[in-house]
């Protein structure tokens, strides 16, 4: 990660732990103001609704995403990419339990995880890794990691330990085929909350003519990834409001975006985004009109796309 990161990342930790006002990109920060937690489950429960919020938590469904691209290289139509999200490991274990079941039986090429393994936004994170680390055993393929809001980046010799190579405003070129044809991932700490982003460093090594990818916590990044030339992003962090009128109209999204990029597929002047509703909950354990989700993004040339020549023979 580097000396200079780790350490202004860990200094930031220590400025900014449990702030309610005046950090990061909103001036509010709901997710920190733990007494409002407590009031929000006392309301549930006495308005009743709170079991049925709890099962809703539970009730995984697995989304399909298709992502095409002229620019995208013939050998990788079909590349498929899994993407879990926001999973508050603590508090979400029937729907984590729900998930390595649906996992087990999909196929895809790569898995991303987009931040969020924490519940808390501060305090231990064993209890954290030893639940992700569960859920890691039922993923075949090779994993990418970014960093959320709720994680500290001392999660960061774990998550690898555990064979997740975690992206710190850096990419990793993803090889294919037998002509050297290859895709970009790159991925940035925490825009949110600790604002520890450094998108230019991330793209610094990507050829502007390659296909490349970003992962973002969140999704406030989407002007700064477009205009860096992405072709995609893929985030988290809203859970999609987590809590929805009929629709899946949210009340609330936690981040500074048009509501377009609260939840699902969407563009920005030709970037390709995704907004996952994420695993798990925070502020109270309930979904309404929201489930939860995990999510196969399947990459496709678009029509007019340029083919590699094959050499004859």
């Amino acid at each position: 990660m580097g000396r200079t990161h780790a350490h202004l990342r860990l200094g930031l930790e220590r400025d900014h732990e449990a702030w309610v006002f005046g950090q990061g990109r909103a001036l509010f920060n709901i997710e920190n103001w733990y007494s409002l937690h407590a009031l929000m489950r006392t309301a549930f429960r006495v308005s009743g609704f709170y079991g049925r919020g709890q099962r809703n938590a539970a009730r995984v469904v697995v989304k399909e995403n298709t992502i095409t691209s002229q620019r995208l290289p013939s050998h990788f139509d079909g590349f498929t990419i899994l993407q879990l999200s926001d999973l508050h490991v603590e508090t979400s274990g029937e729907a984590l339990e729900t998930a390595a079941s649906a996992i087990s039986t999909l196929d895809y090429d790569i898995c991303v995880l987009t931040g969020d393994y924490r519940a808390l936004t501060y305090g231990p994170h064993k209890a954290a890794m030893e639940g992700l680390e569960k859920l890691l055993r039922h993923i075949r393929k090779p994993t990418y990691a970014v960093l959320g809001n709720h994680d500290t980046i001392l999660m960061v010799p774990e998550l690898e330990r555990m064979g997740v190579r975690v992206l710190l405003n850096e990419a990793d070129a993803i090889p294919r085929g037998t002509f050297g044809e290859q895709i970009f991932l790159a991925g940035v700490d925490d825009a949110h909350y600790f604002r520890a982003d450094n998108l230019e460093k991330a793209a610094s090594g990507i050829p502007t003519s390659s296909f490349s990818m970003l992962l973002s916590h969140t999704p406030e990044l989407y002007r700064q990834a477009a205009n860096a030339g992405f072709d995609v992003m893929l985030s988290g962090h809203t859970h999609g409001g987590q809590v929805c009128l009929p629709g899946g109209v949210a009340l609330k999204l936690n981040a500074v975006i048009p509501r377009r990029l609260g939840a699902g597929a969407w563009q920005q002047n030709g970037l390709q985004g995704y907004t996952s509703r994420g695993l798990g909950t925070c502020i109270a354990a309930v979904r309404f009109n929201c489930p939860p989700e995990i999510t196969l993004h399947r990459l496709k040339p678009r029509r007019g796309a340029l083919m590699r020549a094959i050499p004859q023979t």
